[in-house]
């Protein structure tokens, strides 16, 4: 079971992308954008790209087919040691070096993708703006690029270039809030063909590990709230449990806009507390603060300010709080 299925899904000829008929320009950044989702979600294709932060670039394969109304998707690795995620339907299988490879029940990949390829654009409108930039060419094709712009100012950025012809994203730049990348996800050869699909099909027979069967988590009451989010931010879970590491029991709710998210723990000061810190590493800020004897993290894809005003505006209630 652990070997991995690179060899299973090779491919030995595509042809080059399929030509589609050229289109009048869209009528709006928005138009081009749902465009992009319906390419990405439906074509059959294969998009080799780059991954490029401040201190790495990683090369990655992602193939993808639409089948009989599920997907298939395959995303590989390709320096380093052997990794790779497959998806089938609703199923998605890991494979990690040092890991039993498992199985888990979703329709999304957990892997570094370009996040924008599969959100709801209609959600995003309501607290992003979504300008038009202009053409520009990347990975050899002609390009239509779109600034995705935090209405409030209060979170990154994405500049996207989107292929006229396919609607697929070439290139997506993750930009802080002065207009700097912190991350590029670059195309450097992509192709649109039904042999995708065809070769995709093998995933169907394959023996996948066993879908890891998760226990119910409970959505705890939690004594604490926040008063203030950025715009769009809803909390999508929120529990007690306890750091693998240390045994140190937290309460933590996670919040996210449907393209970025962050969580904020809570837990009790003890000689190890920091009174204040702040980090930021790329995308992932971390700041925690000392709160009377509770100590406030929020660690997740914002920037530092924004961090910082979520964190600050915890309060608990006047009953008590069950924080350990």
């Amino acid at each position: 079971m652990k070997r991995l299925l690179v060899g299973v899904l090779t491919l030995v000829s595509l042809a080059m992308p399929c030509q589609a008929s050229a289109e009048e320009p869209v009528s709006s950044a928005e138009a081009l954008l749902h465009q992009m989702d319906e390419a990405s979600r439906k074509l059959s294709y294969e998009l080799s790209y780059i991954l490029i932060k401040k201190n790495s670039i990683e090369p990655l394969r992602y193939r993808h087919a639409l089948e009989d109304g599920e997907t298939f998707a395959h995303l590989v690795y390709l320096s380093g040691p052997p990794r790779e995620v497959i998806q089938r339907g609703q199923e998605v299988s890991y494979f990690e070096p040092g890991l039993d490879p498992f199985t888990i029940d979703s329709n999304k990949m957990v892997a570094p993708l370009p996040p924008i390829m599969k959100t709801d654009i209609n959600e995003l409108a309501g607290y992003y703006d979504f300008i038009s930039m202009g053409r520009a060419r990347e990975a050899g094709v002609p390009c239509d690029v779109v600034r995705i712009a935090p209405k409030d100012g209060a979170r990154y950025s994405y500049l996207l270039w989107i292929d006229t012809l396919s609607k697929l994203v070439m290139r997506a730049d993750l930009l802080d809030r002065d207009g700097e990348p912190l991350e590029q996800y670059r195309a450097v050869s992509y192709v649109i063909n039904p042999k995708v699909a065809d070769v995709l099909k093998s995933l169907k027979t394959i023996e996948l590990p066993a879908v890891v069967q998760l226990p119910p988590q409970p959505q705890a009451e939690l004594d604490w709230q926040v008063n203030w989010l950025p715009q769009g931010f809803e909390s999508i879970s929120r529990n007690r449990h306890r750091l693998m590491m240390t045994e140190r029991p937290v309460e933590s709710k996670m919040f996210s806009d449907g393209l970025f998210s962050f969580s904020i723990y809570i837990s009790s000061a003890d000689n190890f507390t920091v009174r204040e810190q702040l980090v930021r590493q790329g995308r992932r800020t971390l700041h925690s603060y000392l709160l009377n004897d509770k100590e406030v993290t929020v660690v997740g894809d914002i920037p530092p300010a924004t961090a910082r005003r979520v964190a600050e505006s915890v309060v608990f209630n006047v009953a008590g709080s069950h924080t350990p």
